[in-house]
C-alpha cells in the first residue's frame, strides 16, 4: 500500500512537471524566505493556510467559552433549587448568595450567558471558525492558485475578527454586566441603555464587536470570491471545480448581500440610543414615566435583521454542505452523486435564502397574507437542501465506504441534517408555528439544524484536512469516541425539548418554578443539562486530540493519504508561501474520478486518455 503511494506521488510530481504552468512565482518571491521573520509568517501572516490556522485555532477558543456559557444557564434550568454557591469564586457579583450561605445565579447574569452563548456560537465559531477557516485554506489549493487575490485584506479580515472578539470578550467583565437582551437584540431592550444593566456600556461593545466582525466578513468575502472567479489554473473551468469551493463562492456572495443590510440596522439602533432617534421605539414607559420616543416600530430592526439572519443559517451551513460532499465521495470512493444537481441545489438555496426571512415573524402582526407568500418560499428552499441529501445518499450507497473519523462526522451530518430539517417543515407552516414559537421546539430545531449539524461537518473538515494543515494526523480511537459522544449526546439534549416545546414549554424563561404547569418537566430539564455536560466533556477530547496531535501525531509520509483527486493534494507535504514549489499543476478533468475502471481514482492534473476524449465527443 505503502508502495502504491509513493508511486502515485512520483506520477504526480511528474505530471505537474510536465504538463503544469511556470507563472514565475519563485522567481518573484524567492520561496519561503518571502515569509522568514517570526512576526510575518505566525502573527501578521499573509499565508492562507496560516490565517486558516489562525481562524481555525480561534474559533476553538470561542467554542469553548461559548458552551461554558451554556452549561451555566443549564445548571439554572437543570437544577434551580440547588446551592450554586460554589460558582461565586469563578462569576463573583453575579451569583447572589444570601447570609445563609445559598447561592443563586442572577437573572441578570443568566440572560447574559444565553445572549453570548448565541452571539459566539453563530457569528464567532459557525460562521468565522467554519467558513474562515476552510475558505482560506481551500479555494486557493483546490483551484490551483498561489495565494489569496488580495493576501493582505485576508490577513485584514482576521484581524478585524481577532478584534471583533477582543472587544466581546471585554465586555464579560463590565461592571454593569454584558449585553443580556438576547443574541437577536431586538429593541427596546437593546435600544435604551435603561432598559437593564446590560443595556448600557455592554450592548454598546456589542454593536460594536458585531460591527468590526461584518467588517471581517466583507474583506473574506471579496476575496473569496474574485480568487475563484480569477485565479482558477489552467483548465479548472467552472464545472470541474470541488463542491466545497461552490459553496464558498455561494456563502461569499450571501454574505456580502446581507450582512451590510444588517449594519444598516445597528446604525439606526445606535442612533436610537445615543441621538435620540426613533426608528425603533414609540410610546415606551419606564417606571410609569412616558418617554420621548414616538413614531419608531421595533418590527422594522425585526426585517432588518432577518433578512441578515435567515441567508446567515446558510451562511453557516452551506460550507458545510461542501465539506461533506467532498468528504463522503472520497471516503466513500465514489464520484459524487449528482454533481450539476448539487451545483444547482446550491444556487437555488443561496437565492431563495432572502425570500424566507420573515417566517421568523409570524407573531410578530405581519399581515397573514404576506405571510402565506414567505410560506410558501420556505416550503420551497426544502426541495434543493432534499435534493443534496438524495445525493449524499446515493453517493454513500454502494460505495467503498471508509469509517474513519471524517467520514463518520459526515455521515453525522447528514443524520443531523434530515431530523433537524423535518422538524423545520413545521415551524414553516405559519398556523403550526404560531402554536410553537418561542418554545423549546424552536430551540430544538435550530440546534440540531443549523448549530450541531454544521459542528460535524466542522469535524470533518478538520479531521479530514488536518494532515494538510500540519502534516500530521489526528488519533483515530479519540476521533470516533468523539463522533460517538457528540452524536448521541446532541440527541439526548435536544430530542427532550421537541416534546417540551409542543407540550408549550417556553423558551429564554429563567426558571419555571412559579407555573404548576411545567413543573412536571423538572426531572427532563435535568437529564437535558447532565447529558449536556457529558457532551461538554467529550468536546475536550477533540481539543486534546487537536493540540497534542500538532506535535505528535501520526506523520503523515505520503503527499496524497486519502487517495483523493483534488489539487490540494498535489502539494508538498509541508506546502510553503506559493504551495508549489515549481510549476501549478493544469487540470484536466473534473474532482470526482473515483472508481473508475480497474482505478481507485484519477488526479485532476492527469490528462484524458483517448478513450475519454472519444467518449466527450460524443
Amino acid at each position: 500500500m505503502a508502495q502504491n503511494q509513493v508511486a502515485v506521488q512520483d506520477v504526480t510530481d511528474q505530471l505537474i512537471e510536465r504538463y503544469g504552468f511556470d507563472d514565475k512565482f519563485h522567481d518573484h518571491h524567492h520561496g519561503d524566505k518571502y515569509q522568514a521573520n517570526f512576526i510575518t509568517h505566525y502573527i501578521f501572516s499573509m499565508d492562507h493556510k496560516m490565517i486558516a490556522k489562525q481562524f481555525l485555532i480561534t474559533g476553538i477558543f470561542w467554542a469553548f467559552v461559548g458552551g461554558l456559557m451554556s452549561l451555566v444557564f443549564r445548571l439554572q434550568l437543570g437544577f434551580p433549587a440547588e446551592n450554586m454557591a460554589w460558582l461565586e469564586p469563578f462569576f463573583g457579583q453575579w451569583i447572589t448568595v444570601s447570609d445563609a450561605g445559598f447561592g443563586r445565579i442572577s437573572q441578570e447574569f443568566y440572560y447574559a450567558m444565553v445572549t453570548m452563548h448565541g452571539t459566539i456560537l453563530v457569528f464567532f465559531v459557525l460562521t468565522a471558525g467554519l467558513s474562515g477557516t476552510f475558505s482560506n485554506l481551500l479555494i486557493p489549493l483546490q483551484i490551483g492558485a498561489r495565494d489569496m487575490a488580495s493576501p493582505f485584506l485576508n490577513m485584514l479580515s482576521y484581524w478585524f475578527f481577532f478584534l471583533a472578539g477582543a472587544v466581546l470578550f471585554f465586555s464579560l467583565f463590565l461592571s454593569t454586566g454584558a449585553f443580556s437582551g438576547g443574541w437577536v437584540a431586538y429593541p427596546p431592550l437593546s435600544a435604551l441603555p435603561q432598559a437593564s444593566s446590560g443595556s448600557g456600556a455592554g450592548m454598546t461593545l456589542w454593536l460594536l464587536s458585531l460591527t468590526l466582525f461584518v467588517v471581517s466578513v466583507l474583506l473574506g468575502g471579496i476575496n473569496y470570491v474574485t480568487t475563484i472567479l480569477n485565479m482558477r489554473t489552467k483548465g479548472l473551468s467552472m464545472w470541474r471545480l470541488p463542491l466545497t469551493i461552490w459553496a464558498f463562492l455561494v456563502t461569499a456572495i450571501i454574505g456580502l448581500l446581507s450582512f451590510p443590510v444588517l449594519v444598516s440596522g445597528f446604525l439606526l439602533l445606535f442612533f436610537d440610543r445615543s441621538v435620540g432617534t426613533s426608528f425603533y421605539l414609540s410610546e415606551i414607559y419606564i417606571g410609569g414615566q412616558a418617554l420621548d420616543n414616538v413614531g419608531g416600530s421595533p418590527i422594522l430592526y425585526q426585517h432588518l435583521f432577518w433578512f441578515l439572519g435567515h441567508p446567515e443559517v446558510y451562511i453557516i451551513i452551506l460550507p458545510a454542505m461542501g465539506i461533506v460532499s467532498e468528504v463522503l465521495a472520497i471516503h466513500s470512493r465514489k464520484p459524487i452523486f449528482g454533481y450539476k444537481a448539487m451545483v444547482f441545489s446550491i444556487m437555488a438555496i443561496g437565492f431563495l435564502s432572502f425570500l424566507v426571512w420573515a417566517h421568523h415573524m409570524f407573531v410578530s402582526g405581519i399581515n397573514p397574507y404576506m405571510a402565506m407568500i414567505f410560506v410558501l418560499f420556505t416550503l420551497i428552499i426544502a426541495v434543493p437542501s432534499a435534493v443534496k441529501v438524495f445525493n449524499w445518499l446515493a453517493t454513500l450507497y454502494g460505495g467503498s465506504v471508509r469509517f474513519n473519523s471524517a467520514n463518520l462526522f459526515a455521515i453525522g451530518f447528514v443524520s443531523m441534517f434530515i431530523s433537524g430539517g423535518l422538524t423545520g417543515i413545521f415551524l414553516g407552516n405559519s398556523a403550526i408555528d404560531i402554536q410553537l414559537h418561542d418554545t423549546y421546539f424552536v430551540v430544538a430545531h435550530f440546534h440540531i439544524v443549523m448549530g450541531v449539524a454544521a459542528f460535524f461537518g466542522m469535524y470533518a473538515g478538520v479531521y479530514h484536512w488536518y494532515p494538510k494543515m500540519y502534516g500530521r494526523f489526528m488519533n483515530e480511537f479519540l476521533g470516533k469516541v468523539h463522533f460517538w459522544g457528540t452524536l448521541i449526546g446532541a440527541y439526548l439534549i435536544f430530542w427532550p425539548m421537541h416534546y417540551l416545546g409542543i407540550a408549550g414549554v417556553p423558551r429564554r424563561y429563567y426558571s419555571f418554578d412559579t407555573f404548576d404547569s411545567f413543573a412536571h418537566f423538572a426531572t427532563m430539564n435535568q437529564f437535558i443539562t447532565v447529558a449536556a455536560v457529558l457532551v461538554f466533556i467529550v468536546q475536550l477530547i477533540f481539543v486534546i486530540n487537536f493540540f497534542y496531535s500538532i506535535w505528535y501525531g501520526r506523520p503523515m509520509k505520503v503527499k496524497n493519504p486519502w487517495g483523493a483527486s483534488t489539487l490540494e493534494w498535489t502539494t508538498p507535504i509541508k506546502p510553503g508561501h506559493g504551495n508549489w514549489p515549481g510549476k501549478v499543476p493544469s487540470v484536466h478533468r473534473w474532482s470526482y474520478d473515483y472508481s473508475k475502471g480497474e482505478r481507485d481514482f484519477v488526479s485532476q492534473i492527469e490528462p484524458l486518455s483517448e478513450e475519454e476524449k472519444e467518449q466527450q465527443t460524443h
